[in-house]
């Protein structure tokens, strides 16, 4: 059985309709209200990248609550798995 409490940190590249509908501010609010630390950012492709540091259940949750708000449409996330940050203690927003 996987080690549910586990601490990682995925790379997230998400695609769709992103940008201008409050992205960002979401996921700041839902990475508060979950738990986890890291970043997000508005690339200039119209993508939104994001680190997610915390358990695998609670960067699911983030992302489900991202993909809740009104007008975000997530359409493809490119996902991968990354070193844990230590030490790391907010999620931000950056760029």
């Amino acid at each position: 059985m996987p080690d549910m409490d586990r601490i990682i940190r995925k790379h997230i590249v998400c695609y769709g309709w992103v940008q201008g509908v409050g992205f960002r501010y979401r996921a700041r609010h839902a990475a508060d209200l979950y738990g986890v630390t890291g970043w997000v950012r508005n690339d200039l492709d119209g993508s939104v990248t994001m680190e997610v540091q915390g358990t695998e259940a609670q960067i699911d949750n983030v992302i489900i609550a991202i993909e809740r708000g009104s007008y975000v449409r997530i359409e493809r996330m490119d996902v991968r798995t990354v070193p844990v940050v230590e030490h790391e203690r907010d999620f931000r927003t950056v760029g």
